[in-house]
């Protein structure tokens, strides 16, 4: 920690020391007097060099318990409280004006809530959408677009309420990140989570595949294959009866088999799903939706199967290639 703190702070190990042991002394004077000011509190925050804590009251008569735990008072006019009350209603307002803000906090160091947008103008709409204290809230322009870190990676598992299914391959319509999966996984308008995305289009039975939207995340050109390693995407060109083939997927990870038939038709007891590629790798419950791959070139969807990865099983997958022309999607290739 002292040689990060040195690198990204740019401090010498000195001021490092003498930093972390005010932050520390701070974590206790703050947690004393949030309890102790009670209503009155109004937030704390160090100074530029951690070597003062600033503690904000609505009560002038709280100076001196402040000054007693060596903090500095700072008089405001709104409390911790006040400050929150601003924050639900931001985050009650409206979808429609939230999205043209990129962040909204508590900034205690003015004592007001901060909305920053790509415009002020844009800023000062979600306020008045909210109905907030226009005079508790601060505006700013900001270049900040706020996104996920999460890279989709075919094989990793996604989530949709309380199921989960597995990433086919990450995709791109025009500028929107996304990535494939089985259509039994959901429907359209389907929210799912890590990654962030919702389900455009799905098709289930007669096909089983489907497409999910994550924009702010990052397709990558990889299916997770042995032990997490990456195996680069580089096509998605249909590989031959009799070929090794592998597939991905979140429960049971890198499995492998042969192809044994293209264009098979399966009788689920949802409909039946035709054009299916029939294959002796085994997948499980969860797997739904994850990659087949054979070398580097992109097969299908885990759709269903019979059997488990403990006594062996048949599996079937949707091509892949049959969802990128339905919905105009472009593989992520290395």
């Amino acid at each position: 920690m002292i040689d990060a703190l040195e690198r990204d702070l740019g401090l010498s190990e000195a001021q490092v020391v003498t930093r972390l042991a005010n932050e520390e002394k701070a974590m206790s004077v703050e947690a004393n007097l949030t309890t102790a000011l009670g209503a009155s509190y109004g937030g704390a925050w160090l100074n530029a060099d951690a070597s003062k804590l600033m503690v904000a009251t609505t009560d002038a008569a709280a100076t001196a318990a402040i000054e007693a735990q060596g903090a500095q008072p700072v008089v405001v006019s709104r409390s911790m409280a006040q400050l929150n009350g601003v924050m639900a209603q931001l985050d009650r307002a409206p979808r429609r004006a939230q999205l043209g803000a990129a962040l909204w906090f508590v900034d205690v160091t003015t004592n007001t809530v901060s909305i920053q947008a790509a415009t002020v103008a844009a800023a000062e709409a979600l306020a008045a959408a909210a109905g907030v204290d226009r005079s508790a809230v601060s505006v700013a322009a900001t270049a900040e677009q706020p996104t996920t870190y999460i890279n989709i990676i075919g094989g990793a598992a996604y989530y949709i309420g309380g199921s989960r299914c597995s990433v086919g391959f990450a995709v791109t319509r025009g500028s929107t990140p996304g990535f494939t999966t089985a259509g039994h996984c959901g429907r359209a308008g389907n929210a799912t989570t890590q990654p962030t995305g919702t389900f455009q289009g799905s098709s289930f039975p007669g096909n089983d595949y489907a497409w999910v939207a994550a924009p702010g995340n990052t397709a990558t050109p990889y299916v997770r294959g042995s032990g997490g390693a990456n195996v680069t995407v580089r096509g998605s060109t249909q590989a031959s009866v009799g070929s090794s083939i592998c597939r991905s997927g979140s429960t049971t990870g890198w499995r492998c088999g042969t192809i044994q038939q293209h264009n098979a038709t399966v009788r689920y007891a949802q409909g039946t799903v035709t054009g299916l590629t029939r294959t002796s790798a085994c997948a499980q419950p969860g797997d739904s939706g994850g990659s087949f791959i054979s070398g580097s070139q992109a097969q299908g969807m885990t759709s269903g199967g019979s059997g488990n990865c403990s006594v062996g099983g048949t599996t079937y997958h949707q091509p892949v290639n049959e969802a990128l022309s339905a919905y105009g999607l472009t593989l992520r290739v290395g």
